[in-house]
């Protein structure tokens, strides 16, 4: 299989805010139709990452290459090939849907005829073609997502930075948005998805790179990032009758868990899934009558808080 072209990289990121380290010599590759999850608790340096990738903010130090095309002599060419939708609502309210679309079409150059056709296009795209003439302050909180996105999409780019597009939204529309973003990634755009939903990642994103503290913690297949994790499945039992301290000594791999299952309930980390049939013949041969079990598989969600050490920090560090 031939390599995928690079569009946009970036070598050597770092970033500070007075004092404070926000990135750390970050490194960033995306591939023409490749979605990159971006991956990281609250003030790890996720929006700072979008807002260099953009143009929007300065570097400390590093590059960013655009299609092999080095940044701070091309600005308006880069721009040009972006999309960027930030998580903040960017919005009129008082215009309707469309003139919202006409107006970022217009800011990119197109004219008006075609900015018409291309935020009709992109109306259709977002399944929002219906309330084309009404003022955005009359959408639904989803609405206004799914048109955010749609600004960012208007003019054709070739690269789409997209900060947290489903933060808030309705199940409708969350499914509306990744369907989109799958398509324009099919279609060879060059996504960068940041989002702290997991399960987003795990259907969506083709890689991941997952930071902390402004430093790459891991980055691959979502595969690839669990297993930097290093979690295994995980089976809870729920038993009759107590079983011998020992009963599972002997399963290759197998560690009991002192999680708060419940009385009569224990649990195991296997090495992997085909132990699961070992361990209820274990429990048989032990004279122990299984009730119910379950199995959990690693996700990525569970990588993430074996790397971080938490799921999301209580409190974000400023807007990084």
């Amino acid at each position: 299989m031939a390599a995928r072209r690079i569009i946009v990289e970036a070598i050597g990121l770092r970033k500070s805010f007075g004092a404070r380290l926000v990135l750390d010599d970050l490194n960033l590759t995306v591939n023409a139709g490749e979605v990159i999850g971006l991956l990281g608790p609250n003030g790890a340096g996720k929006t700072t990452t979008l807002l260099i990738l953009t143009t929007l903010l300065k570097p400390d130090a590093g590059e960013i290459r655009i299609a092999g095309a080095s940044g701070p002599a091309n600005v308006g060419d880069f721009r040009r090939k972006l999309g960027y939708v930030p998580q903040s609502i960017a919005l009129y309210p008082s215009l309707s849907a469309l003139q919202n679309l006409e107006l970022f079409a217009r800011v990119h150059g197109i004219n008006q005829p075609q900015a018409r056709a291309d935020s009709m296009r992109v109306l259709e795209e977002v399944s929002l073609a219906s309330r084309a003439h009404d003022a955005v302050s009359t959408l639904s909180g989803g609405m206004k997502r799914r048109l955010n996105l749609a600004c960012g999409m208007v003019h054709g780019p070739e690269i789409l930075m997209l900060d947290e597009p489903t933060a808030g939204v309705d199940p409708q529309s969350r499914e509306h948005i990744m369907l989109t973003v799958r398509k324009a990634a099919d279609a060879g755009v060059s996504v960068v998805y940041s989002t702290h939903y997991m399960e987003e990642v795990e259907r969506l994103c083709d890689r991941v790179l997952l930071i902390d503290h402004g430093r790459q913690v891991a980055e691959g297949t979502v595969a690839e990032v669990i297993a930097v994790g290093g979690t295994h499945p995980r089976m809870e039992i729920t038993l009759q009758e107590k079983l011998p301290p020992d009963w599972w000594v002997g399963l290759d791999g197998a560690k009991e868990l002192g999680l708060p299952v419940g009385d009569g309930k224990m649990a195991l980390q296997l090495a992997s899934l085909a132990q699961v049939g070992d361990v209820l013949e274990r429990v048989r041969a032990r004279g122990g009558r299984v009730i119910e079990f379950s199995v959990h598989s690693p996700s990525l969600s569970d990588a993430f808080m074996a790397l971080t050490g938490h799921a999301l920090r209580e409190t974000d560090q400023g807007t990084h």
